[in-house]
């Protein structure tokens, strides 16, 4: 459990650095339009702090955690935090108004999709071993 907490405190306070990042840069160089910038903290905050929060009240309850867990966290904490690089990167990018070529934005697009994919994909298989331990318990 200890584990849980020390991740969800650690993307709270991922989450308000990004935010204090997007209102700083944006600031400083003048941008007032739409960037990716934004949703990186609400990203840290929801896929971060309260999936690792929920995770710690289910642990709480049915003790999930099995040998596996540790791989499959360790795909989700990589999916989010190259998610969140990647929105870092489109929305420095938008803030600056660099013009990326066709293939270098595919490329930010393609790898904050393999982050999104590694998110799904571990979430899945997390919410499957909570799935099965509370099947088991109830039989």
């Amino acid at each position: 459990m200890k584990r849980y907490i020390n991740a969800a405190l650690l993307y709270a306070i991922l989450a308000m650095a990004g935010g204090v990042f997007y209102r700083e840069f944006t600031k400083l160089n003048g941008f007032t339009g739409k960037t990716t910038l934004s949703v990186v903290h609400t990203h840290y905050f929801l896929l971060g702090m309260v999936f690792f929060l929920t995770l710690l009240a289910l642990e709480k309850s049915f003790s999930f955690t099995g040998p596996k867990t540790g791989r499959v966290l360790a795909v989700y904490h990589a999916g989010l935090n190259l998610t969140a690089v990647m929105l870092v990167v489109r929305g420095v990018t938008q803030a600056l108004a660099f013009e990326l070529s066709s293939g270098m934005s595919a490329a930010v697009s393609g790898v904050a999709g393999i982050g999104h994919i590694l998110l799904g994909v571990s979430m899945v298989l997390l919410l499957v071993q909570v799935k099965r331990t509370v099947t088991a318990e109830r039989v």
